[in-house]
Order: structure tokens, then sequence, then C-alpha cells
């Protein structure tokens, strides 16, 4: 008996701590540097995790077909047309300045990037997915965050292209 008290306390620690791990995730805010680091010119101002292997996509072959791509890690490229202005949690990011872009958001809400990196460069590598946002989340997105959508459905809602990143690098100079 008392080998299973023990066994069910260290099972409801480990649960306990496991799940206040993932709170501090998601409370993470931005440091003041992470607001306002410059972004260099030459080099690569590094966010999360550094990229990987993984495949590298034409940001405009996804937006063609972004199913194809939902639910797998790739590794795309692009200008930011548009970012966060609050904490830097998440970029918009079009193949060229004058192209349909995707949101990207940072992983876990775990990294942040300076929020003047509109018109920077940007590598990431994450997973794409294509969604249903709910009325109230497009609300809340065009009035705290500015999104813009295109196509908003005659019930409020939007299917939008998603991606979460788990590392991103900026640079003011296209590579």
């Amino acid at each position: 008996m008392k080998k299973l008290f023990a066994l069910l306390a260290l099972t409801f620690a480990f649960s306990l701590s496991a799940f206040s791990q993932e709170m501090e995730k998601m409370d993470k805010k931005p440091t003041e540097k992470d607001k306002t680091e410059a972004i260099p010119t030459s080099g690569y101002l590094k966010r999360g995790a550094p990229l990987g292997d993984s495949k590298k996509v034409s940001l405009a072959k996804v937006m063609k077909d972004p199913a194809k791509y939902s639910g797998k890690t790739v590794r795309v490229e692009g200008v930011i047309v548009r970012s966060c202005k609050n904490e830097g949690c998440w970029l918009e990011l079009a193949p060229k300045a004058d192209a349909k872009s995707v949101r990207v958001k940072m992983k876990d809400h775990g990294f942040f990037i300076p929020l003047n990196s509109a018109g920077a460069f940007a590598k990431a590598e994450g997973v794409f997915t294509v969604k249903t946002l709910t009325k109230e989340q497009v609300k809340h997105m065009m009035e705290e965050d500015g999104a813009k959508f295109e196509n908003i459905n005659a019930d409020g809602t939007v299917t939008e292209v998603s991606f979460e990143a788990t590392g991103v690098e900026l640079t003011m100079k296209k590579s």
C-alpha cells in the first residue's frame, strides 16, 4: 500500500511539474531586447530553435496548394510584410513585398522578434496548417493586431493558412 501511495504521489508530482512547465511557456513575455534588438545587414538575428535540415520549399509554391504541405515540417523564406506591434509574437511572411502573405506564429509563444521587423528578410522552419478561424478570432485579430483577411466568409469566419515556426533567422539584406 505504501508503494502504491508513493507511486501515485510521484506520478502526481511529475504531472504537476510538466503542467507548470507548459504554463510557463504560455506565459512567456518578450524582454526589451526581444522587442528592440537591431536586425543585422550582414548575418542573421536568430530566434527560437536553430534551423534544421528540413526540406526548403518555395513560399509561393506553398501558397498555391497549402493543403499539400499541411502538417509537414518545412523551411521557407521571404520578406516580412507586417508583424505584431505589441510583443513580436507573429509576423506575416510573403515571397516578395507585394505578394500574398502567410501568418507565422512563434511556437508555444516561446520566442519573439523585434517590433520593427517589417521589411526584413526571414528564413523560418516549422509546420503549415489550414484551419478555420471563428468570427470572434477574426474580429480580435483585426482589432487588436491589425490583421487583414482577403476572403471573410458570410458567417464571419476565415479559412486561414498559417505557419507555426520553431525557429526564425532575420536579416535586413536578402542572401
